[in-house]
């Protein structure tokens, strides 16, 4: 297989508490991990750390704000937005106003990076 595509709606990904879309699951990735979530205005997610899986986790603002609370310091986050944090930080979203949806990318931290050089 080349590729595979989804469609936000496809009956593969399964969403856990109305929030929480298992992207990676549906596409069968193996070398990250990818999810989707849709926190509603106001509303606290889990605070929690990486340190059990060891993911690096990166935040891709999709839509709408919210606030971080990385290690007790408050990150405003946006659309457009990227934020990374490490596996041993706490971290916990509060979503903004208008929620918040953004895509988690996350993988165990390597020693030395092996994409690409920069061209």
């Amino acid at each position: 297989m080349s590729y595979k595509l989804l469609h936000g709606d496809d009956p593969s990904i399964e969403v856990m508490y109305g929030v929480f879309a298992k992207i990676r699951r549906a596409l069968g990735t193996t070398a990250f991990g990818v999810n989707e979530l849709r926190v509603p205005p106001n509303a606290e997610g889990k605070a929690h750390d990486e340190m059990e899986t060891g993911h690096e986790e990166l935040y891709c603002g999709i839509s709408g704000s919210a606030t971080f609370i990385i290690d007790g310091e408050s990150v405003a986050f946006a659309e457009g937005d990227y934020l990374l944090v490490s596996p041993d930080s706490t971290r916990q979203v509060i979503g903004g106003a208008d929620g918040v949806r953004f895509i988690v990318i996350g993988a165990k931290t390597k020693p030395d990076y092996d994409g690409r050089p920069i061209f």
